[in-house]
């Protein structure tokens, strides 16, 4: 299977921690706890602001492809707490665990992803021709974050007061490669609703890449993304909630989860690339809604729908919420016909606020 054509081909940086959750940290009264805040930020600044100018110009991936095997092609870097990509490499495919935890988690990860892509939708990675999954460990001092700049996964390590290793929650390494699926594919723009959209894929099938791996059904999922992440001390679950919106944290420091779970406490806000972070927890409940509704594992025909839309020809760069929601429905329309799940996809949508028809 080959890829879509790119039409102005424009990979973006990705992290899985917001923004405007570093921003409050980095207010801290604790230098030791706004310190690596504050250096996570400007470094994620300055490496998005690189990201952008090396892609002004429309263009198709510099990525080498790989082939199409229904095996992954994995290779693991460890960057020794410096910041020079991809590193120096520990693991290679097929070979045997290291002694460093970080690496091994990454690994299987990585591993995870492409099972789920392959055995679920029949996908070979992410760009669907067997491209190499690539990804560097132990990134800069405490970094707070995970991040896929349009090549390959990074991850830090955590300031092991508010963050630990960012290896630890398998849904961070699915939703930052879903980040590399929607480049190869519907290429969402990464602003405003079709920027919330991009977030919400990653949310989407990170959150599946675990449920899958744990053989979890979709009553039995947590639907947290990045439970494990925060350390002790903190108040909350996890990073973001898909079944609740706004109840991941309620945390002394970090604040309360600022996430709205429906349109009607849409967030207009001119930071984080117009509340790409804030206001994906609309389409994320969707998800959340449609998945329970219909029962049994949420990747069967809930997140075959997702996948049929994000893949397909119909869904713009600069997809609205509605763009999307009417596209899920013909989408179901096309797979199952006038059955449960075209009822279920328009209740859902309609449950969060989102006109589908």
């Amino acid at each position: 299977m080959q890829p879509r054509p790119q039409h102005g081909f424009h990979p973006v940086f990705c992290t899985i921690v917001p923004p405007h959750v570093l921003d409050k940290l980095s207010q801290a009264d604790d230098p030791g706890l706004s310190g690596p805040a504050r250096r996570t930020l400007e470094g994620d600044a300055a490496r998005r602001t690189r990201r952008q100018m090396t892609t002004l110009v429309p263009s198709v991936p510099t990525v080498a492809t790989g082939t199409e095997s229904d095996k992954p092609e994995r290779l693991l870097y460890d960057c020794r707490h410096g910041t020079q990509l991809p590193g120096f490499k520990v693991r290679s495919e097929g070979e045997q665990p290291t002694q460093d935890a970080s690496v091994n988690r990454a690994y299987a990860g990585l591993g995870a992803t492409f099972e789920l892509l392959l055995t679920a939708y029949g996908r070979r990675s992410i760009d669907g021709n067997g491209l190499p999954l690539i990804g560097s460990v132990h990134y800069d001092e405490q970094y707070n974050n995970a991040f896929f700049d349009g090549e390959q996964m990074v991850f830090g390590d955590g300031d092991g007061e508010i963050f630990l290793d960012f290896t630890v929650a398998i849904d961070v390494i699915g939703h930052e490669l879903t980040h590399g699926l929607t480049q190869y594919t519907a290429n969402l723009s990464y602003f405003g609703q079709s920027g919330a959209l991009n977030e919400s894929m990653s949310d989407v099938f990170g959150s599946l890449v675990k449920q899958y791996s744990l053989g979890q059904s979709a009553d039995r999922a947590d639907w947290l993304i990045g439970a494990g992440l925060l350390a002790p001390r903190v108040q909350g679950e996890a990073l973001r909630s898909m079944k609740a919106p706004g109840t991941a944290y309620d945390d002394d420091v970090l604040g309360k989860d600022p996430q709205p779970a429906s349109m009607e406490d849409y967030i207009r806000t001119t930071e984080d690339n117009g509340g790409v972070h804030l206001n994906s927890g609309i389409p994320n409940r969707a998800f959340y809604l449609l998945a329970t509704a219909l029962g049994g594992n949420a990747w069967e025909r809930a997140g075959q729908l997702w996948f049929d839309v994000l893949t397909g020809d119909g869904l713009a760069g600069d997809a609205d919420f509605s763009d999307f929601a009417r596209l899920t429905v013909e989408a179901a329309k096309d797979r199952y016909g006038e059955g449960d799940e075209l009822e279920a996809v328009r209740k859902a949508w309609s449950e969060v606020g989102v006109p589908s028809a």
